[in-house]
């Protein structure tokens, strides 16, 4: 059975990127079109491992987050912030809001699965 990622972003061309590299490489995987959908699903499907967008007009990915690990449901799920704030410092700021881990947008077709695969518990 292969690991099922949930992506989470509110752009369709980064959702749908993320999607078919991540299937290709052998990956299950679902989408979620913004934080509070995110949230439900991450809820009702237990994913291996989710990719947050960090910026959503409905819920950030930062306060997604929050929800994920208050919620004894899923937070063990590795959240990795899957994001355009590639400023100095951006790093070490989600990883101290309590991210798993860091991936800047836009992805690395031939990197990406192994990174998420380095994310995978």
């Amino acid at each position: 059975m292969s690991e099922l990622i949930l992506i989470v972003d509110d752009n369709e061309n980064n959702r749908k990127l993320a999607r078919d590299v991540l299937e290709f490489a052998g990956f299950e995987t679902i989408v979620a079109t913004g934080g509070v959908e995110g949230v439900a699903l991450a809820q009702e499907r237990g994913p291996d491992l989710v990719l947050m967008d960090i910026r959503m007009p409905d819920l950030s990915g930062t306060d997604a987050l929050k929800l994920l690990k208050e919620d004894s449901r899923t937070a063990e799920i590795p959240v990795v912030a899957l994001t355009s704030s590639t400023m100095r410092g951006d790093e070490q700021r989600f990883l101290a809001e309590g991210f798993d881990g860091y991936l800047a947008k836009p992805i690395s077709v031939r990197e990406f699965p192994d990174q998420v695969r380095g994310f995978l518990k």
